[in-house]
């Protein structure tokens, strides 16, 4: 099958799996918002909330194990998957415009995640990460389409780990507010922008450099010789 139609299936199976999260979503505010859904959030019970974070990480592994059957090497799989997320954040949103009208802008504050703890930010922010995700999983697709690789070093992960470990700090910032059941008034939008700006700018500076490119048909042949 083309490439090109192997990534639209892709974000097809994304895209439908948006559509079963946002309609969950749907369901339980109408249970527990039913005046609509802001912040001060409330508490529900232990087993909805064993069952949510079951179903949240039945989701990310769902989007892990396409994303791994797509990619054709160990960052091909990675990209594929960031690729797969960022397609399924955004139009999980634009699911929730389509059937509540929610929300009513990007600036509006959401619970994105309850593993291991809940994590809260405004919408515009998971969308940003969604942003690059897509990018950065379509760069390195298209460029194993062309029979590259992209093979970066070992510490150019760790580092990416950073990035993303500061991102996610800024949406468990505001934890306490969960716990107290207050509204949030502000978010660390320096830490979220280091970690993804840094983490693009590494990326883009990783990827641009031949020494971390290589070629899949003779890292195919290589293969061959040794088997």
């Amino acid at each position: 099958m083309a490439f090109r139609w192997r990534v639209l299936w892709l974000s097809v199976f994304a895209i439908a799996m948006s559509y079963l999260e946002s309609s969950v979503v749907v369901y339980l505010r109408a249970i527990y918002y039913p005046e609509g859904f802001a912040f001060p959030l409330r508490a529900i019970s232990a087993p909805t909330l064993w069952i949510e974070v079951g179903r949240e990480a039945a989701t990310i592994a769902m989007l892990a194990a396409i994303g791994i059957l797509f990619g054709a090497t160990g960052a091909g799989r990675f990209a594929a998957i960031c690729f797969c997320f960022g397609v399924w954040d955004i139009f999980y949103y634009f699911w929730l415009m389509i059937f509540i009208n929610w929300p009513p802008s990007l600036k509006t504050w959401d619970l994105l995640f309850l593993i291991p703890v809940p994590w809260i930010g405004p919408v515009i922010a998971p969308v940003l990460v969604s942003m690059c995700l897509i990018a950065v999983g379509l760069v390195i697709l298209v460029n194993e389409s062309k029979g590259r690789g992209f093979k970066p070093p070992w510490w150019s992960w760790w580092l990416q780990i950073i990035a993303g470990l500061l991102i996610i700090l800024s949406f468990l910032a505001n934890l306490p507010i969960v716990i107290q059941q207050t509204v949030p008034q502000s978010f660390p939008w320096w830490m979220f922008l280091i970690g993804l700006v840094g983490g693009m700018i590494m990326f883009a500076l990783m990827f641009r450099h031949p020494r971390y490119q290589i070629s899949l048909n003779r890292a195919g042949d290589d293969h061959e010789k040794t088997a």
